[in-house]
């Protein structure tokens, strides 16, 4: 008679310390949300714990007067997130040497609350960063500290633009080499990584995806007829992000006023704020399409699929982008897009059922754009079929391996499958 087989015991779950000052608060909510949203999506598996520690600038007042600084001052020390215990150590800037130095000033503001949470029992296996620099270099000096596995996720500016001063990438190279993993949004931010000789078993590519249960197409709920279109009357194009230059609203602006002759009740809707809203609004007057053009200021992500439905089409003018979460939450309310041929983009308007690419990042250069797709426009079944081939679950299960190895110790490849590449395949 054979010997009953012991059932193996459950595997506990990884305990992750998740490092980043691109993590949202109370006080400023859609702050790095999208890395919120990575780790939510992760937790859902159920195999995984985590802690977060998302230093915060040290600021003076909470008055109301000094803007996004009084945010800053006014995020709470401590904090539970959705279910998650979030830390929000404070550290200084200091004038003219402040880039230099964030790197130590973050690692050494977040040692106490490391510490703190190992005494209280969290003792965790790995420390996931986001953001390369600074957060990437003093995530690398906490692992070295504690003696822990560190991944590092690579997302944009940090590798497409402060790579460009020349301590800052030493450093960001010193990192990509001390990290066990590191991680790219985009194919595109790989490849920089992979320039710097970087051991490719070390480097994974991991999409965002999007949230398909959130992001569904909506009635407009009158939204058209709110910024002066009736229904069947438009186009209304949407433009999404923070109000800074490297976005390309002012380009957007251009492209409508471009648009004028062939669509004279075009109108634009930009959703976001920052320093540039005056400089905008002063565009659209000089181009005489000032009433034509609405700026609703920074709205909660729960308002957004309302506006992607009611549009026609999504335009995205940045000059830089690792992966741009708009663009697949348009997709995937079946808005199609417009958008500027930069970094990870091509990897997500990978088809025509996505939208259009343009090379040129100019207003003639996507009002062009804008006439091709409306010209041929995909309906929004298909643009949302394209959307649902970039579901979270694949680039979850791909952290979970990575994660799962991470806590076991020596350095192996990982198969990667971020979302989309099974469709595609």
């Amino acid at each position: 008679m054979s010997e009953p087989v012991e059932a193996s015991p459950p595997q506990r779950p990884v305990r992750l310390l998740v490092f980043s000052s691109l993590y949202p608060s109370a006080s400023r909510p859609s702050h790095g949300i999208f890395v919120e949203t990575r780790l939510r999506e992760l937790l859902k598996t159920g195999a995984v714990e985590a802690r977060v520690i998302a230093p915060v600038p040290w600021f003076f007042s909470t008055d109301p007067r000094y803007g996004e600084k009084a945010q800053m001052a006014a995020t709470p020390h401590e904090e539970t997130r959705n279910g998650i215990r979030v830390w929000h150590p404070r550290f200084p800037v200091i004038p003219k040497v402040g880039m230099t130095l964030a790197p130590l000033l973050l690692a050494l503001a977040s040692i106490g609350p490391i510490r703190r949470l190992q005494r209280e029992g969290y003792d965790f296996d790995h420390i996931d960063a986001h953001y390369y620099y600074p957060d990437g270099v003093a995530a690398a000096w906490l692992a070295r500290y504690f003696g822990k596995t560190l991944s590092i996720t690579a997302r944009g500016t940090d590798l497409n633009l402060i790579t460009q001063y020349s301590l800052p990438r030493r450093m960001m190279q010193w990192a990509a080499r001390r990290a066990d993993a590191s991680i790219g949004v985009c194919g595109a931010l790989v490849d920089v990584l992979r320039g710097w000789r970087i051991d490719g078993r070390k480097l994974h590519v991991m999409r965002n995806g999007v949230d398909l249960q959130r992001f569904t197409r909506q009635p407009d709920k009158g939204l058209r007829q709110r910024v002066g279109l009736q229904t069947g009357e438009g186009p209304l194009l949407l433009s999404v992000g923070h109000l800074i230059e490297r976005k390309g609203h002012h380009l957007v602006i251009e492209a409508l006023a471009a648009l004028t002759a062939s669509h004279p009740q075009a109108r634009l809707v930009i959703i976001g704020e920052g320093p540039e809203r005056a400089a905008l609004q002063a565009v659209a007057r000089r181009l005489g399409v000032a009433d034509r053009v609405t700026l609703t200021g920074a709205l909660v992500q729960a308002e957004l699929p309302q506006w992607y439905s009611a549009a026609d089409l999504l335009v995205l003018a940045s000059s830089r982008e690792g992966w741009a979460n708009v663009l697949l939450e348009a997709m995937a309310c079946g808005t199609p897009v417009v958008a500027t041929k930069i970094w990870g983009t091509p990897e997500v308007v990978s088809s025509p059922a996505a939208g259009v690419l343009v090379d040129e990042r100019s207003g003639a250069s996507l009002a062009a754009g804008v006439q091709r797709l409306l010209a041929q426009r995909p309906t929004s079944g298909a643009v949302r079929t394209h959307a649902q081939g970039y579901s979270w679950d694949e680039t979850s299960q791909a952290q979970l391996r990575l994660f799962r190895q991470m806590a076991e110790g020596p350095l192996a490849a990982v198969e990667d499958v971020a979302p989309g590449d099974r469709r595609r395949a």
